[in-house]
């Protein structure tokens, strides 16, 4: 399950034509702090830059109201940040995930 994200992101990056060194800012939908770890390891993202606003675990275990709210807080980072292309990603109840690519422009 840690893992499931990475490819779940490497779709969704194809599919928008982009890499991750493309992406300025991450949000994740994740029920352990161990998926964000194993994400910026497999992907080269630097942690330091994923989850502006503290991940879903603040929120309390991931469910589909706290996964729209990392949405939002995606966009609003990338708005303050005068624009860019952010990527929200996380597990969907066991091995499964989803990704998706956004671009805010200012």
């Amino acid at each position: 399950m840690p893992a499931a994200p990475v490819p779940a992101t490497a779709r969704a990056l194809d599919q928008a034509g982009l890499a991750v060194g493309n992406i300025d800012a991450v949000t994740s939908h994740n029920p352990f702090a161990v998926n964000d770890i194993v994400f910026a390891r497999e992907t080269g993202f630097p942690l330091e830059r994923m989850n502006t606003h503290g991940c879903s675990l603040v929120w309390g275990h991931p469910q589909g109201p706290t996964g729209l709210r990392a949405v939002i807080e995606l966009i609003e980072t990338l708005a303050l940040r005068g624009g860019g292309r952010g990527l929200f990603q996380g597990c969907a109840a066991g091995d499964s995930a989803m990704a998706m690519v956004i671009e805010v422009r200012a």
